[in-house]
């Protein structure tokens, strides 16, 4: 099977085609910046070099199906439709820096665990996608910022770049952990899209196996945390994941990585009227934050996401946002536990967290979670 040359590293690429890891370096960036193989070798890269590389892989592409920028805020929602007809959704998110972007990529077609509140929950499974297929979504949304720069940045003169990446799209990216690390090291790579570790996090809804994966092989990434709920009853009606692999077992493997790395996780926790808002929900939440912080040295920075809605037409939407934000930030503070209330932008074209999704071309696959990676395609 050809290498497809976007998720190579250059020692892989050097190996493969027996090069100078000079050139499979400078390979790598040509790729990287223009999309493609050229038949006629730079100045810069030896002929024989390019001929091996051009021999021994490929650059396969992902087709842009439709691009919709929000009218309320400047994020921007991707469709790729990929090789075998399979559609995904990615979002340029912008950055309080002017110019700085992060991209909120995908890393499965549809998903396996079924959380109740995230309308990729609803798809079911697909299949994981392949590592290059994850880096393409960052490299060509660079290339759009690149050609076609946002107006008011052209206007004041600022450069627009790919900052850091949120494993955050459709997907459970630890229950395709392996390929994701890979996408992650061609990302961080200096002659591909040089984007710093410390930039990039993973967010999972719970698999400790993933947690403990990610921490052996790329401990700079950051780790994020979907809670649902600290109430167990509660977070298994929200995450089935609960039944498999409860609350505690996932803490205790972002304790781990908290400890070794030395960085706080991020924990979300999505408000819905009527199911995790109440006072109760507040102080269970406040006490599993203080206990993670005793006993981890780290204190989790707690991110609450108000609720977008994922009806599709075909479902009714079984939630509504709760109106006890104020109100439940102020029980968590009253304990000693702080909150950001996370942006959720690009509500209107469907980008904000928990609307990415997309119609399966064949019948989704299992919805229940394992702490196991997916059959593949």
């Amino acid at each position: 099977m050809p290498l497809a040359l976007q998720a190579t590293l250059p020692d892989e690429l050097a190996r493969a085609c027996n090069i100078d890891v000079t050139d499979a370096r400078r390979i790598v960036s040509l790729v990287h910046r223009t999309g493609n193989v050229p038949e006629r070798s730079p100045a810069t890269i030896r002929r024989a070099a390019l001929d091996a590389a051009r021999a021994a892989g490929h650059v396969p592409s992902i087709r842009l199906e439709s691009r919709a920028a929000s009218a309320i805020d400047p994020f921007v929602k991707y469709a790729f439709r990929l090789p075998d007809g399979a559609v995904i959704e990615t979002v340029r998110i912008p950055l309080e820096h002017p110019g700085r972007f992060s991209v909120c990529v995908s890393s499965q077609v549809g998903c396996a665990l079924a959380c109740a509140f995230c309308a990729t929950g609803r798809m079911g499974l697909g299949r994981n996608l392949e590592p290059w297929e994850i880096v393409e979504q960052v490299r060509r949304v660079r290339e759009e910022l690149v050609a076609s720069p946002p107006e008011s940045l052209v206007a004041a003169g600022v450069r627009p770049r790919v900052h850091g990446v949120l494993f955050q799209g459709m997907g459970e990216p630890m229950a395709n952990i392996e390929r994701v690390i890979h996408a992650i090291r061609v990302m961080s790579e200096p002659s591909a899209l040089a984007i710093d570790m410390r930039n990039i996090t993973v967010c999972t809804s719970g698999l400790p196996t993933g947690i403990r994966t990610l921490l052996r092989e790329v401990p700079q990434v950051r780790l994020g945390v979907s809670l649902g709920s600290a109430r167990p009853g509660r977070r298994r009606a929200l995450m089935p994941i609960e039944g498999a692999h409860p609350l505690d077992e996932v803490l205790a493997a972002a304790g781990e990585h908290a400890r070794a790395t030395g960085r706080s996780p991020m924990f979300a926790y999505t408000l819905l009227a009527g199911e995790n808002d109440a006072d109760e929900d507040a102080v269970a939440l406040a006490d599993l934050c203080r206990s993670f912080a005793e006993a981890h040295g780290q204190r989790p920075r707690l991110s609450l996401i108000p609720y977008n809605a994922i009806a599709d037409g075909a479902a009714p939407d079984p939630f509504q946002p709760s109106t006890r934000l104020e109100a439940f930030r102020a029980v968590l503070l009253g304990r000693g536990v702080g909150t950001i209330v996370r942006y959720s932008g690009g509500g209107d074209v469907g980008a904000a967290c928990g609307q990415l999704a997309r119609p399966l071309l064949r019948k989704p696959g299992k919805r229940l979670p394992v702490d196991s990676e997916p059959t593949a395609r």
